[in-house]
């Protein structure tokens, strides 16, 4: 991996490739996460950042390049396609998370327990602690084939 330098870039520094203009980019995967209904708009954002974090730490074909404006800062890289996010009752993330790992697609899960922790250890331990079937969904990031995260995203409305 790369480091990123900050400030001003050198003039023989090698910069992003400029894409070409042409018809618009229709990707044939999707990015989606599915926020329970009753979380509070502070809860709704945490959770959102939580899950694509683990899309974008596994997944390198889901970042893109590195920005950089017109004087030549550079910035960190980006999904290189949106995040569309949905939300649903209890019983949609739950049926969504059976889909998911039925299809083997990869995905994130965020807990209603990990509200109460505040570090990667106990988060990752009040998961493990938890059966399959009985984890208190809250956020599920999923990636994959756009039929599939569809699929995958049954009874779920786009987010307000």
């Amino acid at each position: 991996m790369s480091t990123l330098t900050p400030g001003p870039i050198p003039a023989d520094a090698p910069g992003p490739t400029p894409s070409v203009a042409a018809e618009p980019l229709r990707f044939d995967t999707k990015i989606a996460v599915l926020l329970r209904a009753d979380l509070a708009p502070w809860q709704r954002l945490n959770v959102t950042a939580f899950l694509v974090s683990g899309l974008g730490a596994t997944l390198p074909e889901v970042v893109g390049e590195p920005y950089e404006d017109a004087d030549g800062t550079r910035y960190l890289p980006m999904f290189r396609q949106p995040v569309l996010v949905f939300e649903g009752e209890k019983e949609t993330l739950r049926a969504a998370h059976g889909r998911a790992l039925r299809r083997a697609l990869p995905c994130a899960v965020f807990t209603a327990d990990l509200f109460a922790t505040g570090n990667d250890r106990d988060n990752r331990a009040a998961v493990r602690a938890v059966p399959t079937a009985d984890l208190d969904l809250v956020g599920l990031a999923v990636y994959g084939p756009r039929n599939a995260v569809d699929k995958v995203l049954k009874g779920a409305r786009m987010h307000p």
